[in-house]
């Protein structure tokens, strides 16, 4: 049994969040198409998955947001309806075949493509976890 979460913190313009990686390839640890626009997108595109709570598909699919992270590394992640911008982290469902068999998410995940980290400029051996903040763009 896991935890379930159908709600997030509140979103504010300095959201705080933990930032980890996902493959959105086919194939990839991600699981299924993206939730946005129903396709798989390349490690090297940035991409990011929020939290269910803070999924909201009206207003943050193939949007852009901020991310920031020890309060000095700014990137806003942007689509121009090339790339999926946000995708949904889903903190309801999981352990099937539709999530690659993987838990569902905590209510406070940014999870994100290799591309994202690389733009961040997190050195490669800290990839996995870690604290920041984002906000829309």
């Amino acid at each position: 049994m896991y935890t379930i979460y159908k709600c997030s913190p509140p979103i504010s313009t300095r959201t705080k969040a933990i930032l980890t990686i996902n493959s959105f390839q086919k194939g990839g640890d991600g699981g299924g198409s993206s939730e946005c626009d129903n396709q798989y997108h390349d490690d090297d595109t940035p991409v990011v998955a929020l939290s269910t709570g803070w999924s909201n598909p009206e207003s943050r699919c193939l949007k852009n947001i901020t991310i920031s992270c020890n309060g000095r590394i700014n990137i806003t992640i942007s689509c121009n309806g090339r790339s999926v911008a946000v995708d949904e982290c889903d903190s309801t469902m999981g352990c099937d075949s539709d999530h690659h068999y993987q838990p569902p998410c905590p209510n406070n995940i940014v999870d994100a493509s290799k591309a994202v980290w690389k733009a961040l400029g997190v050195p490669h051996s800290k990839w996995g976890g870690l604290d920041i903040v984002w906000s829309d763009a």
